[in-house]
């Protein structure tokens, strides 16, 4: 399984985040032995202004709720950006009520199957855990794996044809398993997320080591290349727009462009 306490999640969060500094980063000579990767216990706990048996409870289960003032105290420490320190926050204030909510089924409301219709680029709809919930033809001529039922992050980690469709595949799989860990925030019962994090453990070495770094990302707009096996290579825009607590999600290309003149000629081969 994937090295992750479900008990612990903070004590594991701070032990896999100080794992990734080195010393030289916190202003800290290495040293001409080092037992362990980054840096050690009574480092942080220098650095953050606190007790190294203060820090050593924390990081062990036995204190979970530390003051907003270590919050950040570790935080700057652990170099962490916003989504990361928002993270961090969540994992020692947990949302019950939400966690609850969330493991309802998602349903794509009517409106939303008639706009996917109606847009004339690829076009799909995820759910919570990177569920495909609903995609047009274009999407699906774009790639199989965006077919409703399909997963794009146990795609993304275990189909081989997806793997050679992104063309910086190891960016694109960093990328989902931080955002994936981002989604899952602090609902660690909901039940969708705990099968993906079981499957993926067993099935994917690349999903246990990137699981095990705790990296936090938002997987937000931005451009892609992919490679199309009968098209060729893709420059795309992806743009996540939230509607109806669902996210769809739209990749274009820039108008003129030699993708442009590929992603129409994929949409005629498609009959779209």
């Amino acid at each position: 399984m994937a090295d992750d306490t479900p008990t612990n999640r903070l004590g594991s969060y701070l032990k896999a985040r100080r794992a990734l500094i080195r010393p030289e980063q916190a202003g800290i000579p290495p040293g001409p032995i080092r037992r362990v990767p980054g840096l050690r216990r009574e480092e942080v706990a220098m650095l953050a202004g606190i007790s190294t048996d203060y820090y050593l409870r924390l990081e062990r289960g036995r204190d979970t709720r530390p003051s907003p003032q270590v919050l950040d105290a570790l935080a700057r420490v652990l170099q962490l950006d916003e989504t990361e320190r928002r993270y961090l926050s969540g994992l020692v204030q947990p949302l019950p009520r939400l966690r609850k909510t969330r493991t309802s089924p998602e349903r794509v409301p009517a409106r939303l199957h008639h706009l996917l219709s109606a847009v004339g680029v690829p076009a799909f709809v995820e759910g919570r855990a990177f569920d495909v919930l609903a995609a047009n033809k274009l999407a699906i001529a774009l790639s199989p794996r965006l077919q409703p039922g399909q997963n794009r992050l146990r795609s993304l980690l275990l189909d081989p044809e997806e793997q050679a469709f992104q063309k910086d595949w190891a960016t694109s799989a960093a990328g989902f398993v931080a955002a994936f860990r981002e989604q899952a925030g602090t609902n660690p019962d909901d039940r969708r997320f705990v099968e993906l994090i079981g499957e993926l453990s067993l099935e994917s070495g690349r999903f246990r080591e990137l699981w095990g770094r705790h990296d936090v990302r938002r997987l937000e707009g931005g451009s892609t290349t992919v490679l199309h096996p009968m098209v060729g290579e893709l420059v795309l825009h992806r743009d996540k727009l939230p509607v109806h607590g669902l996210l769809l999600v739209l990749y274009y290309a820039e108008a003129g462009s030699e993708s442009a003149e590929k992603l129409a000629l994929l949409a005629s081969l498609a009959g779209t």
